[in-house]
């Protein structure tokens, strides 16, 4: 038997509602395990709607929650026939009352208003007063087979309703353990959100100051060239360390930006993967793995800015040295002039000797001649010997 699914709200008897549903040929009593027709027409007052029902009501009742059994009206197609005007429900014989009190048809609204009452009647078998039946055999066999359908729907019935609670049971568990899980996972989503903002604040302050040193490092890379350049044209070397520095530079920018892209596109997919309630454990898997990967790719540049300045102490360390051999170089030109210049004074010294007339004068001056070669050759010679000792150094 069909229920209804809202219970009717309970209402004050109306009676000039009652006529508004008129019922027809309806039997002072009614046999008992016999299915019952109930036939009524509409009047002009009363549109049918789609949860109207026709109920049986025990005589005396006062609201209409207090109905034995109901079924749904069908609505008629065209009200303005006569025919359509006349309808009728029909009544299983197992859902009607067994006792015989007096019980009558309501035709019940939507709305729980009551539109229309027939006279009272009775469940109870017929007696000789009324009626002499002759009962065949055939007709008891008939109806013991009917009782047998009824009792085996009655058993289909329950056994339904049984599943259908217990589908309902576990359905209510089932939503419950969902319900569990998706908090818990929004729980999860919203920790993993606040560490990705923390995580990103971090390598915004670890991108400048990576960009502000590259900065740094590129100004001075620039003055080292400069520099280097001004001491000494056989430096070349050095200035294709500078450019492999620059590209270097540039590769760390570039992993910046990267870095950057790929924590835009983890926010965006986490966005996207919030409404997917049966991907989200694999959505949080990804975006952890990212969040490592980025994290390693960040202690891979701090590494490669570690090597870079040390790339740049040891060209500094390399420059310092180029300047002492430079100097070195100065002095010993200086000591090179000055004893040129003692020797032009000997040399001087020598002419003023020839013009004075000394005797011995070819002697002293092949003597001479011959000291201040050597004297020279040396000098020369050990002149060489310091620059190419100070150069290998």
């Amino acid at each position: 038997m069909e229920k209804i699914v809202e219970d009717p709200s309970a209402v004050l008897l109306e009676q000039n509602n009652f006529s508004q549903v008129v019922f027809n040929n309806v039997e002072k009593f009614y046999i008992p395990g016999k299915d019952v027709t109930c036939y009524y027409t509409f009047t002009q007052q009363l549109i049918p709607r789609p949860k109207d029902w026709i109920g049986i009501f025990k005589v005396g009742w006062k609201t209409t929650r207090e109905y034995y059994t109901f079924m749904w009206v069908a609505l008629p197609s065209d009200l303005s026939k006569e025919s359509t005007k006349q309808q009728g429900v029909h009544f299983k014989a197992y859902y009607l009352p067994k006792d015989d009190e007096y019980y009558q048809f309501c035709y019940v609204d939507q709305d729980g208003v009551v539109r229309g009452a027939s006279i009272p009647f009775q469940f109870r078998p017929e007696t000789e007063e009324d009626i002499v039946v002759i009962t065949t055999k055939g007709r008891v066999e008939e109806m013991e087979q009917q009782n047998e359908q009824l009792l085996q729907e009655n058993q289909q019935l329950k056994d339904s309703c049984a599943n259908l609670q217990k589908q309902n049971s576990d359905g209510l568990a089932e939503l419950q353990r969902k319900q569990e899980m998706l908090e818990a996972l929004q729980s999860t989503t919203r920790k993993l959100e606040q560490q990705v903002e923390e995580q990103k604040a971090c390598w915004e302050t670890d991108r400048l100051q990576l960009k502000e040193d590259n900065q740094k490092m590129s100004s001075e890379n620039k003055k080292m060239g400069l520099r280097v350049e001004q001491l000494l044209g056989r430096v070349e070397e050095m200035e294709q360390q500078n450019e492999q520095l620059l590209q270097e530079n540039q590769q760390l920018k570039d992993n910046c930006a990267n870095l950057q892209k790929q924590n835009s596109d983890g926010q965006v997919e986490l966005q996207k993967k919030q409404a997917q309630l049966s991907t989200k454990e694999k959505d949080l898997e990804e975006l952890v793995q990212r969040d490592r990967n980025n994290t390693e790719q960040l202690q891979h540049l701090r590494n490669e800015n570690s090597q870079l300045i040390l790339s740049l102490t040891e060209q500094k360390e390399h420059q310092r040295k180029l300047e002492l051999i430079v100097e070195k170089l100065k002095q010993q030109e200086a000591t090179s002039r000055k004893k040129q210049q003692e020797l032009k004074n000997l040399k001087e010294e020598n002419n003023r000797l020839n013009n004075m007339g000394v005797q011995d004068d070819s002697s002293s001056k092949r003597t001479y001649q011959k000291y201040s070669s050597d004297q020279g050759a040396c000098n020369h010679e050990k002149f060489l010997q310091n620059r190419y000792t100070l150069w290998n150094q």
